[in-house]
């Protein structure tokens, strides 16, 4: 669908709103709103899916980057596993109809009884330490372990998201295998699974295929034991659609990965599973959020757009500097090209509530709409109640064009659900 709007290009081009426009969907489910498009989410499953034709290749989806329960199930149609880290991301992935063989249960500094948890259910659990491997040799000696190993590579849009390397918290090194190996041998364990993962949001894949190559290297000290090598994943979208930001080369690396992985597996006999673990590719893209401008001011020389799409709606550019394309949306109204700086702020009483410092764009006034690109992935799972605002619906556009509810918003009654009206 065409839209008469002041900045709609990308989603003109992807036909992103189905058979609805955003005036229409806003009327019929309110702003904030989260607006998924189906096709998108599933080109994505899709292209992560065609890296490698090798028998023992699978894509295992990071449950943290989105959770609702209808796009899990559309990820699991796809023929993706599940990765999750918390009894809760186990439940809902459940819940989606996958299999305990299709989760992988990657946790960071949890209690043995967590662990508890998974491996009752029959998954499998990856540590990622020497301590959390032995409490996991507590609650399941003679049981199997995965292992995560820091390359010592690391990658990322910012400091916060790089996950390898010296200066994170996570993964074991090349020094600590000699006490992993007596640890597993204590309490019995077999060295299931190797795993990594370098970081989020690469746009240039040589750091992931180094990785690759160091992971692959270690795992030949552990044959012919192991049932599972796992890359991790941190493949990134190009955020910034309007500046001609290209994508990464999937196609590219899919080649070198593919030689890779079926080099070493016709090298050394392993005929186990060889994953990468992706979440914001998958989801991110099939995403935007929906708001309404309630106000402009001018405070001197800046001008700010008061939104309804506070921090409390996507902290991803709070928490990171993160930068989401903005479009604008107004009912009538023909593109705009004369820009202007504007920040889009939000209704949070923080003064760091901003979704987009001094951009240029059109013109905004109180009336119009405005969306936030790209996020599916890390925005209804980091959003809260801050303030008491209530967070947003949730809407699928399915491959039809049509509109469904796939999560209500929220209500005033929900604010106490958790809590005894005596208290």
């Amino acid at each position: 669908m065409k839209l008469n709007t002041l900045r709609s290009a990308y989603t003109d081009r992807m036909e992103f709103f189905g058979k609805l426009s955003p005036y229409e969907l806003a009327k019929k489910y309110g702003t904030p709103l989260y607006i998924y498009n189906e096709r998108i989410l599933r080109e994505r499953c899709r292209e992560l899916m065609a890296l490698s034709d090798h028998p023992g290749f699978a894509v295992n989806y990071s449950v943290k980057a989105n959770a609702n329960l209808a796009l899990l199930r559309i990820i699991r149609s796809e023929g993706l596993i599940a990765d999750s880290m918390s009894p809760g991301e186990v439940y809902v992935a459940m819940q989606a109809g996958f299999s305990a063989e299709q989760i992988l249960y990657v946790c960071n500094n949890i209690s043995g009884e967590e662990m508890r948890y998974p491996l009752e259910r029959g998954i499998l659990v990856s540590v990622d330490s020497l301590y959390q491997l032995e409490e996991l040799g507590r609650v399941n000696r003679g049981g199997r372990a995965v292992v995560r190993f820091n390359p010592g590579i690391g990658a990322g849009h910012h400091k916060k998201v790089i996950t390898a390397g010296a200066e994170t918290k996570f993964g074991i090194g090349a020094a600590d295998i000699p006490e992993m190996l007596e640890i597993l041998s204590r309490y019995d364990m077999k060295l299931a699974g190797i795993n990594q993962h370098i970081g989020s949001l690469f746009l240039d894949p040589q750091g992931y295929l180094d990785a690759v190559d160091v992971l692959l290297d270690l795992a030949r000290e552990f044959l012919p034991d192991l049932e599972l090598i796992d890359f991790g994943g941190g493949f990134g979208i190009p955020y910034q659609k309007y500046a001609g930001q290209e994508r990464l080369d999937l196609k590219a690396m899919g080649r070198e990965f593919d030689a890779r992985i079926k080099a070493f597996a016709r090298e050394t006999g392993y005929a186990g599973r060889f994953l990468i673990e992706s979440g914001r590719y998958i989801s991110a893209e099939c995403c935007l959020l929906l708001g309404a401008v309630h106000n402009t001011k001018n405070n001197g020389e800046k001008r700010f757009v008061g939104t309804d799409l506070g921090f409390n709606t996507l902290m991803r550019p709070v928490l990171y500097g993160s930068f989401h394309d903005i479009e604008v949306y107004r009912e009538g109204a023909g593109p705009d090209e004369k820009l202007m700086s504007q920040s889009i702020v939000g209704n949070i009483c923080e003064s760091g509530d901003i979704l987009a410092k001094d951009r240029e764009l059109p013109e905004m006034q109180a009336g119009d709409l405005v969306a936030a690109l790209d996020a599916g992935a890390y925005g209804y799972v980091m959003s809260s109640s801050y303030n008491q605002r209530l967070r947003p619906a949730e809407v699928l556009i399915d491959e039809n064009g049509n509109d469904r509810l796939i999560r209500r918003r929220e209500t005033l009654e929900d604010l106490l659900h958790l809590t005894p009206l005596d208290v």
